[in-house]
């Protein structure tokens, strides 16, 4: 192993020691919040401990079949050639797997997500493709133990959704669901076609990490508030009171709405809240810009207008564009199944760091 990645880990283990003591402090243990973000830590340093432990213990174990190599007793060192290798191969892999977790995570990667999801070209059909994401990911969640509370959607007629956005709480959901963002694309004969005619659909996914008011400022005087009558599908009036509320954050532009309550106080929370995870977003992507200005180059900022994946109803196939992964198993896929897709696009992007290291 390289020295670099081994004076990572010495600090990864040292910061380790120092998350055990913090924990057993009284004063921590008395910040529930402080207490709950330091046990999610060394948690996850636990797990890089055990690693180099046994890394450890195999490098050991691989010294001693070599010494026995040159044993004068011929079935003696055979079993040593035996051991060798299989020692030397699991080395190798539990060295690899050291380099993945020492790469610098997301700091993001333990946060709860805003998910958005909103209808693109395809009319009704679009909508209906909408839902049936907002479907797949409710399965998924509910396969990880996470929890889903909508914030604010958009019914149409048929059931399909203009746009819906949810909270989705958990360990680990940032993780896994920000390989989500990007435009999915259906291809399917829809419900409302009576010729049989294959039509090609999509719809926008945002994943973006809930964000801590403390995060980001906002001024009370660049907020517009309004306050309307709740509608259902098809845009007919389901309050006679106004408990719906609409945000404007006048310098950025950013509009947010909810109207899911039945109270106004309850809908302009939840309207906060996604407000505060869009503005983190709409800084950070112009920061991403400025930095790809001053240094003229083409940076990837992973926005939401690259297609990413494409559901192909006709051949039951699943094909995620960025790391060219085709799946025949279309409506396991659509029924939450996702862990195939998300893990491959994590060692992906786990490679690439990992590449840029060294």
């Amino acid at each position: 192993m390289r020295k670099e990645l081994l004076k990572r880990l010495e600090k990864l283990l040292k910061r380790y020691e120092e998350l055990q003591e913090s924990l057993s402090d009284p004063e921590v243990i008395k910040d529930v919040r402080r207490f709950r973000e330091l046990s999610r830590e060394l948690k996850e340093l636990q797990e890089v401990k055990e690693l180099y432990d046994r890394y450890r213990k195999v490098k050991e174990e691989l010294a001693q079949a070599r010494e026995l190599l040159n044993s004068p007793e011929e079935e003696l060192r055979e079993l040593a050639r035996e051991e060798y290798e299989r020692l030397s191969e699991e080395l190798k892999k539990l060295e690899h797997e050291l380099q993945l977790r020492l790469v610098p995570r997301d700091p993001n990667d333990a946060k709860n997500v805003i998910l958005e999801i909103r209808a693109g070209t395809g009319g009704e059909e679009a909508a209906l493709f909408a839902a049936d994401l907002f479907r797949m990911y409710q399965k998924y969640a509910e396969e990880k133990g996470w929890k889903v509370t909508v914030l604010s959607s958009h019914r149409t007629g048929l059931g399909g959704f203009k746009e819906v956005i949810a909270l989705v709480e958990g360990e680990g959901v940032y993780s896994r669901l920000k390989y989500e963002s990007g435009v999915h694309r259906v291809q399917r004969v829809p419900v409302t076609e009576s010729g049989g005619r294959i039509h090609t659909s999509t719809a926008t996914v945002a994943v973006l990490p809930e964000v801590d008011e403390t995060d980001v400022k906002i001024n009370p005087q660049d907020l517009k508030i309004e306050t309307f009558r709740a509608s259902g599908a098809g845009g007919q009036y389901v309050n006679t009171t106004e408990t719906a509320v609409r945000i404007t954050h006048v310098p950025t532009g950013i509009v947010v709405q909810c109207q899911d309550e039945r109270s106004q106080f309850q809908n302009k929370q939840k309207a906060l809240k996604i407000l505060y995870a869009k503005l983190k977003d709409y800084y950070e992507r112009k920061k991403r810009e400025e930095i790809a200005r001053e240094r003229k180059e083409q940076v990837g900022t992973g926005e939401r207008s690259e297609k990413i994946r494409t559901y192909n109803f006709p051949q039951n196939r699943v094909t995620d564009h960025r790391i060219n992964l085709t799946l025949y198993k279309l409506q396991e896929v659509l029924d939450g199944k996702l862990d195939e897709i998300i893990d491959a696009l994590r060692a992906s992007e786990l490679e690439r760091k990992l590449q840029q290291t060294r």
